[in-house]
């Protein structure tokens, strides 16, 4: 009598990775991916296959994407970047390029604009579009989705005309557009512009046209930020974040009018951090109703709704805080525009830890979330689902550092 067949094990989840905004914050994120590559055999291919990037974000996932077979290599080049970066790297700093921005803006308000020669931005980025064009072989990110190492890569942008958010993938042929409220998934070829587009801080860095419209920074108008990777067929989650454990908004009193710079930090905070922290929020509240609700129940009901685990990994120290020690390493003449709008006090550290991009300040976020990270390796191996290696490869880190804030949610 014929054995019957045995039925096959279920394949793994695939497993998706969500890289938020945050400017110079990002560097966080190399520490994470560093100490995941530490846990990992040495040439194992890309354990992120769908991975979704907005702002500086969008630049460390493209990377993964594009050295999406070789995971240890695609972290080194990002980890070498980011471990010696200047902030002339990025945007210009040279006295002659901050002047002539001043002088722009100046003119433009003494004369009630300039027409088609209005400012657009405060900071020129063309040093950042040089280094992404000489680093990134963006050709790549097809032949990673081919090779089968790559599912899909998303960088997500904010349509100024439009007012949508707008999340342009690239992907196997399983992956399609999608449309809700305010935010679309459109294929597309991935490229310099899109990276640019994303990372763009609203009247920092000047906004990037793409096809017929202008794009800036994705986190804007980014009302769930977690959609995207869920849309491009992720079926759970790690989230690198941004801030540390959100805070319940202590009231303290103050005399002072709040200065230029902590009114600028405060709106990169409502644009950067609290989407996701509340869409997190959002899917742990789904999670719970779908836990009392029996699966036949779902099924005949025609929902379609699945659980999502979801792992968050979060600074566990505040990066402002960070930043301000670091203060004194800015360009002078950065320094200098800073310093006239209050980034240089204690209450304007929060602007600045978005705009520090020096390698002192960047290397220490980097330890952090290797810290961070290896702090919680025990869920990083059940969530990854590998068995923990027997040593930990040049860690070189302190792991000391408690864990961050993580834990399992689901989405819908």
């Amino acid at each position: 009598m014929a054995q019957p067949t045995p039925p096959k094990a279920p394949a793994p989840a695939r497993t998706g990775l969500v890289l938020a905004g945050g400017g110079a914050r990002a560097a966080y994120q190399v520490g994470v991916l560093k100490a995941i590559s530490s846990l990992l055999p040495r040439r194992v291919r890309n354990p992120f296959p769908v991975i979704s990037g907005t702002s500086a974000g969008a630049i460390n996932g493209a990377t993964l994407g594009i050295y999406a077979s070789h995971f240890h290599l695609g972290v080194s080049r990002l980890a070498g970047v980011w471990e010696n970066f200047r902030s002339h790297h990025v945007f210009r700093t040279d006295p002659l390029g901050i002047a002539g921005s001043g002088a722009h803006w100046l003119a433009a308000m003494m004369f009630g604009g300039l027409g088609r020669y209005n400012p657009h931005a405060l900071l020129e980025r063309a040093p950042l579009r040089e280094l992404l064009l000489e680093r990134l072989p963006f050709e790549r990110i097809q032949a990673s989705i081919d090779e089968g190492d790559l599912h899909a890569l998303g960088i997500t942008c904010s349509g100024y005309n439009s007012g949508q958010s707008v999340t342009f993938y690239q992907g196997a042929h399983t992956v399609t557009p999608w449309r809700r409220v305010r935010r679309i998934g459109c294929p597309a070829q991935i490229g310099v512009e899109h990276l640019m587009a994303s990372s763009a801080i609203p009247f920092v860095f000047a906004a990037t046209h793409i096809h017929r419209e202008y794009f800036g920074d994705g986190s804007m108008r980014q009302i769930a930020p977690l959609s995207a990777v869920l849309h491009m067929g992720a079926e759970k989650v790690l989230v690198v974040g941004a801030r540390n454990t959100p805070q319940q908004g202590r009231r303290v009193r103050s005399e002072d009018y709040p200065s230029v710079a902590q009114i600028g930090g405060h709106i990169l905070n409502s644009i950067f951090l609290d989407a996701l922290e509340a869409d997190l929020e959002r899917l742990d509240r789904i999670n719970n109703t779908l836990a009392r609700i029996p699966n036949h129940q779902l099924t005949e009901g025609g929902l379609p709704l699945r659980h999502v685990e979801v792992l968050v990994i979060s600074p566990s120290q505040e990066l402002d805080d960070i930043a301000a020690k670091h203060a004194r390493r800015l360009p002078r003449s950065v320094a200098f525009l800073l310093k006239g709008i209050g980034g240089l006090n204690p209450n304007g550290s929060n602007l600045l830890s978005y705009l520090l991009f020096e390698s002192e300040y960047t290397q220490e976020l980097i330890s952090l979330g290797y810290a961070d990270t290896i702090a919680q390796k025990d869920e990083i191996f059940a969530f990854l689902n590998i068995a923990p290696a027997l040593e930990l490869r040049g860690s070189g880190q302190n792991e000391s550092n408690p864990a961050s804030t993580s834990g399992s949610q689901s989405a819908a």
